[in-house]
This record gives C-alpha cells, sequence and structure tokens, in this order.
C-alpha cells in the first residue's frame, strides 16, 4: 500500500516539481485527514523536508465526467531546505516514542504514526545529508545503532535491525537454558 501512495505522491506531486519522492512517513496533525513528512531531491540535487496533507477528493457532480473514482489531493502545506534543518531531536532514545522535533528557525514538533518511521526518516535524513551537503546531520536523543549500524552486513534497514534483535533474543533464551556450575 505505501509503495502505491509513494507511486502516486509522486507523480502527483513531486514530478511536475521535478523532483524525487525518496523517502516519506506518515505523521499525526491537529487538522483532519492524513498527513506525510516527505523528502524529495530535486534535479540540483536540492533536498527538501515538506509536510503534505492528503485531501480526498469528491466524485464529480456533472454527468459529463466518465471517471468514477477521483485522485486524491495532495497538498504541501509546508516546506524546508534540508540545509535549515539545524538538529534532528528524538526526544528519548530510551523510550519508544514516535514523537520528535526538528530544529529550523523555529522547533517543528512531529509525531510519526510509529517509533519505526521516526528511525527510518532520521536514517534517509542522515544518509541524504552526508551524500547531497557532505556535512553530518546533527542528532540528538536517537539510538544511533539504529540509525548508522557498525558493521557491513547490517546496513540493510530495518529487516536487518529485526534480524539482529531476534538473534539476541535467540542468544539469551540459549543462555538461559544452560545450567549455571
Amino acid at each position: 500500500m505505501s509503495s502505491l501512495l509513494k507511486e502516486e505522491m509522486q507523480r502527483v506531486l513531486f514530478r511536475p516539481e521535478k523532483q524525487k519522492l525518496v523517502e516519506f512517513i506518515e505523521i499525526e496533525e491537529e487538522k483532519s485527514g492524513r498527513h506525510f513528512l516527505c523528502v524529495a531531491v530535486s534535479k540540483s540535487k536540492q533536498v527538501q523536508i515538506s509536510v503534505v496533507r492528503c485531501e480526498k477528493a469528491r466524485p464529480a457532480k456533472s454527468k459529463k465526467s466518465r471517471r468514477i473514482g477521483l485522485e486524491d489531493h495532495y497538498v504541501r502545506t509546508e516546506v524546508w531546505a534540508l540545509e535549515e534543518l539545524r538538529i534532528l531531536d528524538g526526544r528519548d532514545p530510551d523510550a519508544d516514542d514516535p514523537c520528535f522535533l526538528m530544529h529550523f528557525d523555529t522547533v517543528r514538533p512531529v509525531k510519526a504514526v510509529n517509533c519505526a518511521a521516526k528511525y527510518c526518516l532520521a536514517r534517509c535524513l542522515v544518509a541524504l545529508s552526508d551524500s547531497h551537503q557532505h556535512t553530518e546531520l546533527h542528532l540528538r536523543n536517537f539510538d544511533w545503532t539504529y540509525i548508522k549500524p557498525t558493521s557491513i552486513y547490517s546496513n540493510r534497514g530495518d529487516c536487518m535491525v529485526l534480524m539482529r534483535i531476534c538473534f539476541y533474543a535467540f542468544n539469551l533464551v540459549c543462555l538461559s537454558l544452560c545450567p549455571v556450575p
């Protein structure tokens, strides 16, 4: 479902602006409707972070329209350049908290739908900052092992993180079954 949503947002919102949607996460906002935090790269390698609101399309009222279903309408409500992001603050690395703060000229609080989405966005911003700006993004209150894994094999995203957690849990189970002398 998310790949279809990404393709639709790319086609409707980012392609006309000659940008490529790299990553997006769903966020919770006070206003009704679905909201997304999107990261896009332009042809000139400028990275933009934007809040996008999805407005459900209403069926056409005229009888001339033969189209049964209409596309959703996407509106950018806030846009920043990655260079403007001073600090990405995860608030508490030890708690399963999907909230984080983006420090621009003002502090923008964001609540992701889950903690995995928050870390997915942080990994994307760190990678884009390294590759396009050639500077290190300042992170605060994130568990660094989930952002930049230390080994080559664990640099494959969320599946490898989950596999490492399962491996550690299996080791703990094995150790707990061993007799103590």
